[in-house]
């Protein structure tokens, strides 16, 4: 008769969810557990690829062919002189579209005004500059003008946005000035953040001329940078350093500004294999939930499955209506996991100004872990209910 007997799956689903409807805050906690782990998933993999993105549009934008030169030898936190002649060797050499020397005039500081004690500085560096670095860092300005040829005999300067930032300086103009060194300086202009050249952003920006004039500048540049034809980058990259220094070549230093943005990808990606990990562990946690609860259920329900067998209802019937339990724990905790792991990525993308990016096999895998992690978790309980002799379940009931 128990052989012959047959379970529709119209009448799995409410036998089912028996215990999901009598104990819905028991329930509702262990969808929780799920949810929480795959939410952490599902959002750890949206910021991640959001982030990325931002990256790869960073480096679209801003090109992976500019390269600094400066001096490989450390001494201190200043820059050392490279060969008067560094920039102009650098910008004759095959593959260089554009080069621009600048140089820090590493005793000079800058202060708002004259009230201003003398010390320190705000880390803001004053450097002389080509006129041409606005055209190869690729860089665009915020307010006002760049040091031009007509100007850099004069006294006005180009601040980058952060020492903007650090000196209060919001406008540009006639009326607008700082103390640089012992010197009055009228700011003309004022930079948005250059992503590749940070050092740039700290800087007070004078033309070579007056850098001459009242710093003392003897034409040894600190830095260059360059512009290169992009796919020639790499082989310009081994030149640069014989160009710069012929007599001493391994005293220069080549360098890539974009690795700095690559780099970040690549730390992204472990950092999210970690966070993944800890995802993975608050799912398994949530697993473990729920095989306990229907442990206990199968406990609570030893009656029912006493009766139910006792009027014909077969072991897989058993097993099945608790298996179905679990997964349907599990599907419910993945589903509410991967809407708030979207939500907590659209959040952060928004809030950091990214675009948000959600990968859809993401959100598929996080739903099939967790209905996964609910079969598994139901397994053990269905099998204990299902090997309940039906004369024992209803003398214990």
């Amino acid at each position: 008769m128990s052989e012959r007997s047959r379970l529709r799956l119209a009448d799995v689903i409410p036998v089912a969810t028996i215990g999901l409807r009598t104990r819905p805050t028991r329930a509702a906690l262990s969808v929780l557990g799920v949810a929480i782990g795959i939410a952490a998933m599902v959002a750890v993999l949206g910021v991640t690829r959001s982030s990325q993105a931002q990256v790869l549009a960073d480096l679209d934008r801003l090109g992976t062919n500019l390269l600094t030169v400066a001096s490989a030898d450390p001494h201190g936190d200043r820059e050392q002189q490279l060969p008067a002649t560094a920039g102009t060797s650098v910008a004759r050499t095959e593959g260089v579209l554009s080069a621009s020397a600048t140089a820090e005039l590493g005793d000079v500081a800058v202060y708002r005004n004259d009230r201003m004690p003398r010390h320190g500085g705000g880390g803001i560096v004053t450097r002389a500059t080509d006129t041409s670095l606005l055209t190869t860092l690729d860089a665009s300005l915020l307010k006002g003008v760049f040091v031009a040829a007509q100007t850099g005999r004069y006294p006005v300067v180009v601040l980058g946005y952060q020492a903007a930032t650090t000196l209060g300086v919001a406008d540009v103009g006639p009326d607008t000035r700082i103390l640089i060194g012992d010197y009055w300086y009228v700011v003309v202009g004022i930079l948005r953040p250059v992503e590749l050249a940070p050092e740039i952003d700290r800087a007070a920006l004078i033309g070579v001329d007056t850098a001459t004039t009242d710093f003392g500048y003897d034409g040894h540049p600190t830095r260059v940078y360059v512009r290169t034809e992009t796919d020639r980058t790499t082989q310009v990259a081994t030149m640069l350093s014989r160009a710069a220094d012929p007599e001493s070549p391994s005293r220069v230093q080549v360098s890539n500004p974009s690795d700095v943005l690559t780099a970040r990808i690549a730390v992204s990606d472990a950092t999210t294999s970690l966070f993944l990990g800890l995802g993975a562990v608050a799912l398994l946690v949530g697993g473990i939930g729920i095989a306990n609860v229907m442990v206990i259920s199968v406990l609570e329900r030893r009656g029912e499955v006493g009766l139910r067998r006792a009027l014909g209802a077969a072991r897989t019937h058993v097993a099945a209506q608790f298996v179905v339990e679990s997964v349907l724990l599990g599907a419910v905790g993945g589903a509410v996991g991967v809407l708030l792991g979207a939500v907590v990525t659209v959040i952060l993308a928004e809030n950091r100004g990214w675009q948000p990016i959600v990968p859809q096999w993401s959100a598929a895998a996080g739903l099939a872990a967790a209905i996964l992690v609910g079969t598994i978790a139901g397994l053990y309980p269905a099998l204990r209910a299902a090997r309940m002799a039906p004369t024992e379940a209803l003398r214990t009931a």
